[in-house]
């Protein structure tokens, strides 16, 4: 990963000028352009390698013709000569910071893997996707921009700690191919959060416990239907002991939790028909929703994983 603790950094550390909270709706023009310089180095300059027919080329332009088709143009504003410059330009000069993070996420999930899988084609390349996902993760704290790329996608995050110690594990635990429903609906509240769609987001959550819950049952045999909701769910798996029956009085709170936290949420607030008045959902209510559901997901899954 190529980060200086430049003289200037440790100067601003000092005197407090890097941001105590994350900023969701900038995305500033110096991370742009270390988030440029960190796509190039992954891919490999495509001027160095002999023309338009090679792998870099067509990455950028599989880039470049996605966000194309997505947002309804023929080609990405500005005069250039290829697609390698129309990205990285776009992602300098656009102005939403929603548009910027779609260039970042389609480039890294290219690099992530298709470049992890073609190492050889990408000759030119100066560092790896791990480096290039590590760099990008780094600068996002560094300009305190609360966004992390994470399991193929930028998810936002409002706290590094509970981040780093609930929601990375939870992604890496849901990678398991048993949780691939799991997955697929915690990724996609990540999605909804990031976009503001605060109702969806907490369907998602209650959708990714049930999914978990189901994954456990079926894994282990244990009867259930495909109907149950996350109540009867959570009836079935305390029953059949994957908490400990000896440590069930501990977990008396967590059960209430589990039982009364992101499905209550999901009912009261996001889940039924809201009559002639809008019922909002505030984005605390999301993002606490968000945590919840990691916190009940990983604990879940890691006692499924000691459960013999």
């Amino acid at each position: 990963m190529k980060v200086f603790d430049l003289f200037s950094k440790r100067e601003k550390r000092k005197r407090g000028e890097y941001p105590d909270v994350y900023l969701y709706d900038e995305i500033p023009r110096e991370l742009r352009v270390k988030i440029v310089h960190i796509i190039r180095d992954a891919f490999g300059t495509p001027l160095n390698l002999g023309g338009h027919g090679n792998q870099v080329w067509k990455a950028y332009e599989s880039i470049h013709d996605a966000l194309c088709r997505e947002y309804g143009f023929l080609k990405l504003p500005g005069e250039y000569e290829s697609c390698y410059e129309a990205v990285l330009n776009y992602l300098l000069q656009v102005e939403a910071a929603e548009n910027a993070i779609d260039v970042i996420e389609l480039s890294l999930r290219v690099i992530d893997n298709h470049v992890r899988e073609n190492r050889h084609e990408y000759k030119d390349r100066k560092i790896s996707p791990d480096d290039a996902i590590d760099e990008l993760n780094h600068r996002f704290r560094e300009h305190g921009v609360g966004y992390q790329y994470e399991s193929g996608m930028i998810v936002r995050i409002d706290s590094q700690l509970i981040h780093s110690e609930v929601v990375q594990p939870t992604l890496n635990l849901l990678q398991d191919s048993k949780f691939k429903g799991a997955n697929q609906e915690f990724l996609s509240a990540h999605e909804h959060y990031r976009n503001r769609k605060h109702k969806e987001c907490l369907n998602d959550c209650l959708k990714a416990v049930e999914s978990c819950l189901k994954a456990i049952c079926k894994g282990r045999k244990w009867h259930y239907s495909e109907k149950d909701t996350a109540k009867r769910l959570l009836e079935i798996v305390f029953n059949h002991g994957l908490i400990p029956n000896f440590m069930q009085s501990h977990f008396s709170a967590l059960r209430n939790t589990l039982e009364s936290g992101v499905p209550t949420i999901r009912n009261r607030r996001g889940g039924h028909g809201q009559g002639s008045t809008i019922v909002p959902v505030p984005e605390s209510i999301a993002a606490y929703a968000l945590h919840l559901t990691a916190s009940n997901i990983l604990l879940l899954a890691r006692a499924d994983n000691e459960m013999k």
